[in-house]
């Protein structure tokens, strides 16, 4: 019997945070847990760096005005 890893998907957001769904383990930069803010199978991370939760997103972007870049053109398909 072999175990199947659960996919985790980061959908980023747009003007927002990244939201992460699967199983998934947040280290800090020495490599320690940071537990999470809830039991939600999703986590919200922090992409505009204003949140007071850091890594986790507050909602800060909504009044920090953060805006996502200008999106790079999409590639066309391979032949």
């Amino acid at each position: 019997m072999t175990l199947q890893a659960e996919k985790v998907t980061i959908t980023v957001r747009k003007n927002g945070s990244l939201l992460v769904t699967g199983d998934v383990v947040i280290l800090d930069h020495t490599g320690n847990i940071i537990p999470r803010i809830n039991d939600k199978p999703n986590v919200a991370l922090c992409r505009c760096g204003q949140s007071q939760r850091k890594p986790f997103c507050d909602g800060s972007h909504k009044m920090s005005g953060f805006i996502d870049p200008v999106e790079p053109p999409v590639a066309p398909p391979a032949p």
